[in-house]
C-alpha cells in the first residue's frame, strides 16, 4: 500500500472514531432535576460549526410551557424557555465536551460547562456547571 493510501486510511479511521464519539452525545436528552428526580424538559444536543449546542425543545410540565426567562440577561431576556439554546460552544476534549457554557433559565445565570456520556451507562449524560471550583452535576437520560 502506498504512503498516500496509508495516510488517507488513517485520516478516515480518525474521522470515523471522532464522528462516533460525537454521535454518542448528539440527540435528545431528558433533563432530570437532581434534587427532586423529576423529568423537566427535553434538550436536543447538536453540532454547529464543529461545536456542541443544546436547545430546550420541550418543557414536560404543560403549565410551564409558556414560561419566560425573566432572570436572563441580554438577548434571552423575557424570551420563552421552550426553544431556548442553553448549551453553547462546547468543544471535544478526549471523552468530554467542555470550554463552553450552560444557561440555567430558572435563575438566568450562565456557567462554565462540561458534558460527557457515562462510560458504564451510555444512556446517561453527565452535565456539569461550574462557578470557579464549585460545581453541580446532573444526569440526563437519553430520550
Amino acid at each position: 500500500m502506498s504512503f498516500i493510501k496509508k495516510i488517507v486510511c488513517l485520516v478516515c479511521i480518525f474521522l470515523a472514531i471522532n464522528i462516533q464519539a460525537q454521535q454518542e452525545i448528539i440527540g435528545k436528552w431528558k433533563t432530570i432535576d437532581d434534587t427532586t428526580g423529576e423529568a423537566r424538559s427535553i434538550v436536543d444536543i447538536y453540532t454547529k460549526s464543529g461545536k456542541i449546542y443544546g436547545k430546550i425543545i420541550k418543557i414536560l410540565k404543560e403549565s410551564d410551557r409558556k414560561q419566560l426567562c425573566t432572570e436572563c440577561k441580554g438577548s434571552n431576556y423575557n424570551k420563552p424557555v421552550e426553544g431556548m439554546v442553553i448549551i453553547n460552544g462546547l468543544e471535544k476534549n478526549g471523552t468530554e465536551y467542555k470550554n463552553g457554557t450552560i444557561l440555567d433559565p430558572e435563575n438566568g445565570k450562565v456557567y462554565t460547562c462540561k458534558i460527557w456520556v457515562d462510560k458504564d451507562k451510555p444512556t446517561l449524560l453527565n452535565v456539569r456547571g461550574y462557578i470557579a471550583f464549585l460545581y453541580r452535576t446532573q444526569e440526563w437520560v437519553r430520550d
